[in-house]
């Protein structure tokens, strides 16, 4: 079947980019830290239990027309079909998250990265893992520090295993481990619906929100927000009522909220405790 259409011109217009669109290194850049900074990590969907689709069509009505966010399949598959309609040659992978998990603990492919050829090697993309996303294209080279906007990352390599880190204070703290395995969308869809169905899926039980700007992050865990400055200081506050919730999503994470019954009343039960 044909594939949809994808508007272009209002993907654009939502990320605020009006610069060369050519399939170079600095177009990625440029797009890639847009994305981030204008299109917030969410999960109002799985968290109310609307349905999270993945087909273009629905991610550009959610995303771009109707100025939501959303978790790492949304937001990587938007941003490769942006990259794919600019003439850029992008693979889907898939990777198991180390952020915050034991060593010993083995994890699922849960999440979704992008790998972009291009004619002077290979780049890693990554515009949806929350609090910590990357906010520039990587290479794909392993063992060497390598800036972005915001922290410095690094690769590992163990034989096909690649494990993104990021250098946080002095302390390098692994994100997720991949390879270069093609993933396509039924496997995206299938690990996505457990992701937000699953009774105990985080992004079920509780609220998540993120977005990068310059100079620091944004973090909403519940009614925990919290600003990290690159240069170190963390500065946390509860939200104490639905409203301040809402003022936050709205004015941090420049979320369009839906008129939704089921949101209001999950955030009146967050910002209880």
């Amino acid at each position: 079947m044909p594939a949809a259409a994808f508007d272009l011109d209002a993907y654009f217009d939502r990320i605020g980019h009006a610069g060369p669109s050519a399939p170079t290194l600095e177009t990625l850049q440029r797009l890639h830290l847009l994305h981030t900074q204008h299109i917030a990590f969410e999960n109002l969907s799985p968290l109310t239990g609307e349905p999270v689709k993945l087909d273009i069509a629905s991610l550009q009505d959610k995303l771009v027309a109707q100025h939501r966010g959303g978790y790492c399949f949304e937001q990587n598959l938007l941003f490769a079909r942006a990259l794919d309609e600019l003439g850029f040659t992008v693979r889907g992978l898939g990777a198991r998250v180390r952020w915050n998990v034991p060593d010993q603990v083995m994890t699922a492919r849960g999440h979704m990265l992008l790998l972009v050829s291009l004619p002077h090697g290979d780049h890693i993309a990554d515009v949806g893992f929350g609090g910590m996303t990357l906010t520039g294209a990587l290479r794909l080279e392993p063992d060497i520090e390598q800036s972005t906007p915001h922290e410095p990352f690094r690769l590992r390599r163990a034989d096909d295993v690649f494990t993104l880190e990021a250098k946080v204070g002095d302390a390098w703290k692994a994100l997720y481990a991949f390879d270069l395995r093609a993933h396509y969308l039924p496997d995206y869809e299938v690990t996505s619906w457990y992701l937000s169905n699953h009774p105990q899926s985080h992004f079920v039980t509780g609220l998540v929100a993120a977005r990068p700007e310059p100079g620091r992050r944004h973090a909403l865990r519940n009614n925990n927000y919290s600003i990290h400055e690159l240069n170190g200081a963390t500065h946390t506050r509860a939200l104490t009522n639905a409203d301040e919730l809402k003022r936050t999503l709205v004015e941090v994470f420049h979320i369009h909220l839906p008129d939704s019954v089921a949101l209001a009343g999950k955030l009146q039960s967050i910002a209880a405790g």
